[in-house]
């Protein structure tokens, strides 16, 4: 953060004007419980930072309630549909409402796990090959033809995800072809579209993004290690079944070239102030792209806080800078 710009300072600006700031969260999706941990954790932060920090839920009573009582700036800590597919931020725009975040167009790309793939793999970058298809093409073709195609083509063993959603809900890998069927089953709860992908071996890594007015920087990466293998939901918000490492142990060149994958994804998929690039690094160091992450979580156990944290920066004030610059906007 500049020393020389004391406009946008975060400490002056709260100590001359506390900026209001409404913290969304909760929604109806499957990750609600997280979206309202994330939003409690985003309070206290902004609340220690001086700052006046309201947490509101994304129901009937937001709009009225932001019209009755402006916000200088909204953080979104909504997860999934709510939060990410870029809905809720159309209709900020057409409320007028300031908001820390992406675009809803760029969010609604994004949020298309398939579409995202595409755009990072047209900007030369690499990621797992992959099939995305809906139920329908299974009830009209035959899931057993249809399963045994994509075994052909991206081999064993799989990673079966929904297309779109987040904190890894629906998300398994798959070694055995006779496990397939099952997967898809469970998948489709979550979704009408399965996303099946090769199963790339190597490091998992948590890759944020933030930009506090002179563009897109990569914090370290976060590596993450499982105590089951796979980075599924309980592994995910289960405090001790998986360890993490901030910065990441990776070699200087292998982090960088990591660094810039994750500023090149949130650049090609137009993505503004902050998000987290999900990758794998294989043993040779190279450096795939899985997914992408709009409204990172802010929980105990989440990445995004563990960057901040790597790179020297205390989490309410990046916070209280990315409002600061909205509401400057």
């Amino acid at each position: 953060m500049s020393e020389t710009a004391p406009a946008t300072d975060p400490a002056d600006a709260a100590e001359r004007h506390p900026l209001r700031a409404v913290i969304l969260a909760g929604g109806l999706t499957f990750e609600r419980e997280v979206s309202l941990v994330s939003g409690t954790q985003v309070v206290e932060e902004l609340t220690r930072a001086g700052l006046d920090a309201e947490l509101r839920d994304a129901d009937a009573e937001l709009l009225p309630g932001l019209a009755a009582a402006p916000a200088d700036a909204v953080f979104i800590a909504l997860h999934g549909s709510t939060g990410e597919d870029g809905a809720l931020r159309a209709v900020l725009d057409l409320a007028g409402v300031p908001y820390v975040g992406s675009p809803a167009a760029a969010c609604r790309l994004a949020w298309d796990k398939p579409a995202a793939k595409s755009v990072v793999r047209a900007a030369g970058l690499t990621t797992p090959d992959w099939v995305a298809l809906p139920h329908s093409t299974f009830r009209e073709l035959g899931a057993g033809a249809v399963l045994d195609l994509m075994v052909a083509r991206l081999g064993l063993p799989l990673v079966v995800k929904p297309a779109s959603g987040g904190s890894a809900l629906g998300v398994q890998k798959v070694s055995r072809v006779e496990d397939l069927p099952a997967a898809m089953v469970s998948c489709f709860a979550y979704g009408d579209t399965v996303l099946v992908e090769r199963f790339v071996e190597g490091v998992e890594l948590a890759l944020a993004v933030i930009d506090l007015g002179d563009g897109p920087e990569a914090l370290p990466a976060v590596e993450i290690e499982p105590e089951s293998g796979v980075f599924d939901y309980t592994s995910r918000y289960t405090p001790g079944l998986t360890e993490y490492h901030a910065p990441a142990r990776l070699p200087d060149d292998v982090a960088a070239r990591a660094a810039e994958l994750a500023v090149r994804v949130h650049e090609a998929l137009g993505l503004a102030d902050l998000s987290r690039t999900d990758a794998i690094v294989t043993p040779d160091g190279e450096v795939h792209f899985l997914e992408v992450n709009v409204s990172p979580g802010l929980t105990e156990t989440s990445m995004f806080p563990m960057a901040v944290e790597a790179a020297g920066h205390e989490l309410g004030e990046v916070l209280t800078q990315l409002l600061t610059n909205t509401a400057a906007r």
